[in-house]
C-alpha cells in the first residue's frame, strides 16, 4: 500500500480533484469544488476523509513546455497549497489532459452540460494516473 495522493486540476472558477486508490493502481475522479472562499475547508475536509499525504497539483504549460500566464497563477496557488494544509506538492505536466478528456467525453456522447460538470475531475484523474504509473513502486 502507498499513501494517497490528490490530484488538483486548477480552473478560475472550478477545481477538479482525483484520488489514488490504495494500491496506486487507478485515479478516481471526484467531485470538482467551487474555487470560492470556503475551497480550503472543503479540500481540507476531503484530504482528512481519505487520509491523502501528497498533492499532484496539473502544471500547465504551452506546447513548446515553456511556462505561461496560467502556469505563474498555478504556481502561486501551490503556495497557497502548502501554506493552508502543510502537506507535499509537486507539479505534473498537465498538457493535453483537458482536451484528450474532451474527446473521449465526447466519443462516449456525453452532453456539453455535464461534460462542463466532470471535465476538471476527469483531467486531473488523467493526469494523476501519468503520475502513478511513473512513480508506482
Amino acid at each position: 500500500m502507498q499513501d494517497r495522493v490528490l490530484a488538483i486540476d486548477y480552473g478560475e472558477k472550478r477545481i477538479g480533484l482525483a484520488l489514488s486508490d490504495p494500491l496506486w493502481l487507478t485515479a478516481q475522479p471526484l467531485s470538482f469544488l467551487e474555487n470560492n472562499k470556503i475551497f480550503f475547508v472543503e479540500l481540507q475536509k476531503i484530504i482528512q476523509e481519505y487520509d491523502v499525504k501528497k498533492i499532484v497539483l496539473g502544471l500547465p504549460k504551452n506546447l513548446q513546455g515553456h511556462d505561461t500566464a496560467k502556469t505563474l497563477e498555478v504556481r502561486t496557488f501551490a503556495e497557497k497549497l502548502q501554506k493552508n494544509l502543510s502537506m507535499e506538492v509537486v507539479f505534473w505536466d498537465e498538457r493535453f489532459s483537458t482536451v484528450a478528456v474532451n474527446k473521449f467525453l465526447i466519443g462516449a456522447d456525453v452532453s456539453r452540460k455535464k461534460r462542463k460538470k466532470v471535465v476538471d475531475s476527469q483531467a486531473a484523474a488523467f493526469f494523476l494516473q501519468g503520475y502513478m504509473d511513473r512513480y508506482r513502486q
